[in-house]
């Protein structure tokens, strides 16, 4: 199904994906996928544009991150 996100001043996709989802890695294609219209608009898209979210699984293991100093 997915959830509405509205776009911010001097918003791009990669960076409302960054801000939904954490990551921009395998979910950008999945959002122009569902939202063909915003292949249409500016790289920086208009204030209130509304995305469609999908819901998406992580399909690949994320990486344990090692902490020198803990």
């Amino acid at each position: 199904m997915g959830t509405t996100y509205v776009t911010k001043q001097g918003e791009t996709i990669d960076l409302a994906c960054w801000r939904h989802y954490g990551r921009t890695r395998d979910v950008v294609e999945a959002v122009l996928a569902a939202n063909a219209d915003l292949s249409l608009l500016d790289v920086v898209l208009p204030i209130g544009t509304r995305i469609v979210m999908p819901d998406i699984t992580l399909t690949r293991p994320v990486d344990n991150l090692i902490s020198l100093w803990d």
